[in-house]
C-alpha cells in the first residue's frame, strides 16, 4: 500500500510528459500549415529567397537568451536549426554541399547538426567545388570552413563576382568552446536579393605586395583577416570587417602602408554569432565573477 502514491505519482507525471509531447507535435503540425500559407504568400508577391539569415539569427538570439532548465542548450539549439532547415527544405528543396578535404565526419556532423536528416547532404572534395556545385544549382547551400589549409589556396576568389555565390551566415551561431558542431563554417549561397545579415562584412582583398599590417591597426577598425594566400609577391586575403565600420578605415591602414595597388571586392555577410560565455560572464553577479 504504501508504493500505490508514489505509483500514482509516476503515471501521473508521465501523463503530463505526454500531454506535453502530443502539444509539441500538435504545434509542429500548425506550424507547417502556416509554411504552406507562407509559400501562397510569396507566390502572389513575386516569389523570394526560403534562406533569410537575419531573421534566423534573431530567432536564434531569443531561444538562448530565454533557454533555462536542465535541458542542454546543445539540444535545443539542434532542434530549432533543423526545424527552421526543415520547413525552408518544405518551401524549396535543396542540398547541402560540404568540403569534406579536413575529413568527412566533422563536415557531416555539423551538418547534421544544423540541418538535420531531411536536407540532403553533398560531400566536395575542395570548398573551390562546393562554390562551384552551388553557383551551378538552383537554389542548394554550401559549406566551407572557414580555417581551410593553404593548400585550399584562395578559394574565396570563387565568390567575386555580382552573379557569384556570396557567404551569407557563419556557423555555429551560439559560440562557445565545448559545441558539439563547432567547426567554424561559412554558409554559401546563391546571391540574397533581400534578408541578408551584416554584422559582419567579407571582402576579398588583392595586394600587389605584403604590406606589414600590425594587429593593432586592424583591431582599431575592427578588422579580421581570416584567409591569406600568396602568389610571387602579391598576397589575396579573406577580410572580416564590421558592418557598421565599413572598409574605408581598413583601406586606410592599408594606404598607410605604403601597398602601391589594392582590389577589394565585397564577397558576402553574415550576422555576429552569439558569445554565450561572454553573455553568461555579463549575466554573473560581481560577487559571482570574482569566486
Amino acid at each position: 500500500m504504501s508504493d500505490q502514491p508514489s505509483r500514482e505519482s509516476l503515471a501521473a507525471l508521465r501523463e503530463e510528459i505526454d500531454c506535453i509531447d502530443a502539444e509539441l507535435h500538435r504545434l509542429l503540425i500548425e506550424r507547417g500549415e502556416i509554411i504552406d500559407r507562407l509559400i501562397a504568400a510569396k507566390a502572389r508577391q513575386g516569389g523570394g529567397s526560403a534562406f533569410r539569415p537575419d531573421r534566423e539569427a534573431d530567432m536564434m538570439r531569443g531561444l538562448v537568451s530565454r533557454h533555462k532548465g536542465i535541458l542542454p542548450l546543445d539540444t535545443v539549439e539542434s532542434i530549432w536549426r533543423i526545424i527552421i532547415s526543415t520547413f525552408t527544405y518544405v518551401q524549396s528543396s535543396y542540398s547541402v554541399h560540404g568540403d569534406v578535404s579536413g575529413g568527412d565526419a566533422p563536415m557531416r556532423d555539423c551538418c547534421r547538426f544544423h540541418f538535420g536528416f531531411t536536407v540532403p547532404f553533398e560531400p566536395q572534395e575542395s570548398s573551390a567545388a562546393v562554390i562551384e556545385a552551388v553557383a551551378h544549382s538552383s537554389g542548394d547551400l554550401g559549406l566551407v570552413p572557414v580555417e581551410a589549409g593553404p593548400a585550399a589556396g584562395p578559394w574565396w576568389q570563387g565568390l567575386v563576382g555580382p552573379a557569384a555565390p556570396k557567404i551569407i551566415a557563419r556557423l555555429p551561431f551560439v559560440e562557445r568552446p565545448d559545441h558539439p558542431a563547432g567547426l567554424p563554417l561559412f554558409v554559401v549561397a546563391q546571391p540574397l536579393s533581400e534578408a541578408a545579415a551584416r554584422d559582419v562584412v567579407l571582402y576579398s582583398v588583392v595586394l600587389d605586395q605584403w604590406p606589414d599590417l600590425l594587429p593593432s591597426d586592424l583591431d582599431a577598425v575592427e578588422t579580421e583577416i581570416l584567409g591569406l594566400a600568396t602568389e610571387g609577391p602579391g598576397v589575396d586575403l579573406l577580410v572580416a570587417i564590421s558592418g557598421e565600420r565599413g572598409c574605408e578605415g581598413f583601406l586606410e591602414v592599408l594606404a598607410a602602408t605604403g601597398s602601391a595597388q589594392a582590389r577589394i571586392d565585397e564577397i558576402g555577410s553574415h550576422a555576429a554569432r552569439f558569445d554565450l560565455s561572454a553573455a553568461t560572464r555579463a549575466d554573473m553577479a560581481p560577487s559571482e565573477a570574482a569566486q
